[in-house]
This record gives C-alpha cells, structure tokens and sequence, in this order.
C-alpha cells in the first residue's frame, strides 16, 4: 500500500528555534537592513558588493546553527508517509535534519552561481563560505548568491504547484502568508484535501479556505501534528 503524500509549506518560523533571524518580526533582518539594498535585483545591481556581504554574514549565522525538533518531527513523518518539504526558507535544515525531499523556493544559501550562467551552480562549505566580487569560478565568472531576489522569477513554482496539486494532506508551518507567489499555493489544494497551519501567531488564509490551526512554534507544532496525523492514518 503506497503512502499518502504529505506535503509540507515551511518559512522562516520553521528554522526560528533554531536560531536563524526572521525578516518580518520585530527585530527581524528588516529592521537592520534595506531590503532593496541586499536582496533586490536592483540592489544587487547598484552595489553588489553590499549584497555579498550580507549573504556571507547569514551564511556564518548559518554554520552555527542546527536543526530544530521540527525539522526532525518532519523527518520521522517519513515513516508513515511520502513527505514532500517546500520551503521558503534558503537554510539547509531541512536536509541537514535528514529531510529526503525538499524543494526550495527562495533558492539555497549555501549555494552560488555564475552570473553569466546560472546552471554553474556550486555548493560552499562551513570552512569556505564567503565570496567577494573578486571571487570567480572556473570559467573566470563573478559569482553571486544562488538566491532568488525580489524582482526575479521563482522557477521552481511550477514544480512547487504540481506537487501541492497531488497532496494527499496539506501542511503549512510558520509562513505569513504574505510572500507571493509561495502564499497562493494554497489555491493549488485539492477540495477536500485537510489543510493545517502550525504558528503561534495568528495567520489570515485565503477566504474559503478551511484550515485546521495549531497555534504553537515549529517543534511543538509539528509534535501535535504528528498526534493528529497517526489518528487519521
């Protein structure tokens, strides 16, 4: 017997016990920085330099992290189902947790590309990840963050789409739903497919939309779920 497909919405409130700084709450990275200035085309563009600088400081933030009893619920939901992860967030928790498949929509901080070429796609490591305007790949290539910036396509909504077309039960842990084109994926559910929504503030969905909330963080969000689900297998 084939699994059900649990597929899995995750923003910055999944990686927040973890450590990593959130854009929109209070205190968040948009309280110390211009969002056009660090993650805009057009920011990158009037002073890239600034943008590698900010990217290297997350990606130091990064390496001192690690996983969050959410993100290793969500691994040990493999068991009973087929868990598809799409995250908004450009960490890598969800595979350092031991998540099988995770989409990221954002892009990955931990990776960069060529600006001439952006399928020269290269992964950084804990002892090596900064990069500078005069960094350059191979090819003599500048390199620039692997992160899709206000302003850019998202060229992984369409897969991000297919997979919420086909889930089974869908699941959404701390995201505003704010951040489009990632909030629409809701529309995407199939009728009747049970929806939950695990944060512990108060989220408006998209009207018509019946959501069972869980009003808790990440990892004991994720714990309740967990109960919740095995009830239903």
């Amino acid at each position: 017997m084939s699994k059900k497909k649990l597929v899995i919405l995750t923003g910055a409130g999944m990686s927040a016990e973890s450590g990593i700084s959130t854009f929109r709450d209070s205190g968040g990275l948009w309280e110390k920085y211009d969002v056009q200035d660090v993650a805009s085309i057009d920011g990158w563009h009037r002073n890239p330099a600034l943008v590698q600088e900010f990217y290297n400081a997350r990606r130091k933030q990064l390496i001192t992290t690690s996983p969050n009893d959410g993100h290793k619920g969500l691994v040990a939901l493999e068991e009973l189902f087929d868990v598809q992860i799409i995250t908004q967030n450009v960490d890598n928790l969800h595979e350092r947790a031991g998540s099988s498949h995770v989409l990221h929509l954002h892009g990955e901080l931990m990776k960069v590309r060529s600006t001439r070429n952006e399928s020269r796609i290269y992964t950084l490591t804990p002892d090596n990840c900064e990069i500078s305007m005069d960094t350059r790949d191979e090819y003599g290539d500048t390199l620039r963050p692997h992160i899709v910036f206000f302003g850019e396509a998202v060229p992984m909504i369409e897969p991000a789409i297919e997979l919420t077309e086909q889930a089974d039960i869908f699941v959404v842990i701390g995201t505003s739903l704010n951040v489009y084109p990632a909030a629409g994926l809701l529309h995407y559910v199939r009728r009747g497919t049970p929806i939950y929504l695990i944060d512990p503030k108060p989220v408006k969905a998209p009207d018509g939309i019946n959501i069972h909330y869980i009003t808790q963080g990440a990892s004991a969000g994720v714990a309740q779920l967990t109960t919740l689900l095995k009830e239903i297998q």
